[in-house]
């Protein structure tokens, strides 16, 4: 519960501007997202969920008194360190008061631990997934809008025993979200009593794949799960498999899902399936009017999850009275939870005005936002076939 407003307090909040007393009117957000890389097909739809939620703050006027949001998009690479830190500490020397990212698991962890902390910098992910930054030390300083892998490997070992798949291959792109989401698949699989016949990795940005391909094809599998990136290695993967007839039908973890992947491989495609977080929802379905409205896809992997991520910086920023990290991280679970008025895309200005007068919320946001553990997304998942060339939802688990 959040501490009743003491006396003195409820004075300033009567005065009006004085709750804005001393901010600054333009509030800066990074965006540092795999705009090259293996998800660069990603990046941009997950880009325009981000600044939907900061458009819409500023537009309401009601973030101290009438601040606008200014969003700073950088590049992660998706898979490059370097490039991830570099761009994080140039955020920060622009001003930026809170990162919305990174994206993939790896570099994640990379801007967390060399960047991050340091800084003392909040950062909210709305796609980094990996088991291991649930027990990474982040002095508190790490959030995601999307569930850990382990829940997703325990979502696709259901899927599997629902279609009846009685054994999978599986090949992971060779780094922490790879390896940490294969094995989570592996062991919830296992445990269902399903057989794998193989866990094997695989580099990113080659142009032949096809020792891999053979390698899982002579372990064999009623299905080739493939825990890679759709833009790069798990697109070789695949196609390398369809070209020798190794297999015929795939399943796709979230870092597979997205509109290129059946684009770029065809009709073949057609009948793989998997799984990505994502929520049936009144403020999902809310937040994908908005976005098409703006001409993106509000149902593209991530998008809502950003939306909700830039969203909770703000909400945390005005409940708190401050940009400063140090003041407003500690509100940021608090937003996100009961108790309070529920929140969906769209009412982000009604938010920042019950927040402004000492009120409590409930932010529902686009992905149905629940916040346990240490900065972790309870989370649910969307079920994905690939039918006539095109990702469909079959069903929400």
């Amino acid at each position: 519960m959040k501490k009743l407003l003491t006396a003195t307090a409820a004075i300033a909040l009567s005065a009006g501007t004085a709750f804005a007393e001393g901010q600054p009117k333009e509030v800066k957000l990074g965006i540092l997202f795999g705009f090259t890389g293996p998800i660069e097909s990603l990046a941009p739809t997950m880009a325009s969920g981000a600044e939907l939620a900061m458009s819409e703050v500023s537009e309401s006027g009601k973030l101290f008194d009438g601040a606008t949001v200014t969003p700073l998009r950088a590049d992660t690479g998706c898979i490059d360190n370097g490039l991830a830190t570099a761009n994080a500490e140039k955020l920060i020397a622009e001003g930026a008061s809170g990162i919305v990212g990174g994206d993939c698991s790896g570099v994640t962890g990379a801007i967390l631990q060399n960047v991050a902390i340091p800084n003392g910098m909040v950062m909210i992910s709305p796609s980094a997934s990996s088991p291991g930054l649930t027990s990474m030390e982040d002095n508190g300083l790490f959030f995601r809008t999307t569930p850990s892998d382990a829940r997703q490997g325990e979502i696709m070992a259901s899927i599997l025993a629902d279609r009846g798949v009685d054994s999978i291959a599986i090949t992971y792109t060779n780094n922490d979200y790879g390896k940490g989401l294969a094995d989570s698949i592996q062991s919830s699989f296992e445990a269902a009593g399903g057989e794998v016949t193989i866990v094997t990795a695989h580099e990113d940005g080659k142009g032949d794949y096809s020792a891999e391909v053979a390698a899982l094809a002579s372990a064999g599998g009623d299905i080739l799960v493939v825990a890679g990136y759709l833009d790069q290695g798990g697109l070789g993967i695949i196609q390398g498999a369809l070209d020798t007839g190794a297999f015929d039908t795939f399943g796709l973890p979230d870092g597979m899902i997205g509109d290129s992947l059946p684009t770029n491989v065809g009709s073949d495609l057609n009948g793989s399936f998997g799984q990505i977080a994502g929520s049936d929802s009144e403020g999902a379905e809310i937040f994908a009017g908005k976005a098409s409205e703006l001409g993106f896809d509000g149902t593209s992997a991530y998008s809502p999850e950003s939306y909700d991520a830039a969203a909770l910086f703000l909400l945390a920023m005005q409940a708190s009275g401050s940009v400063d990290p140090k003041d407003y991280v500690s509100k940021i679970t608090e937003v996100a939870n009961a108790p309070g008025e529920k929140i969906n895309p769209g009412e982000l200005g009604k938010a920042l005005e019950i927040l402004a007068k000492g009120g409590e919320i409930d932010y529902e946001g686009a992905t149905g936002v629940n916040l346990i553990g240490p900065g972790e997304s309870a989370g649910s998942f969307r079920e994905i076939e690939v039918q006539d060339g095109k990702n469909v939802t079959v069903k929400f688990r």
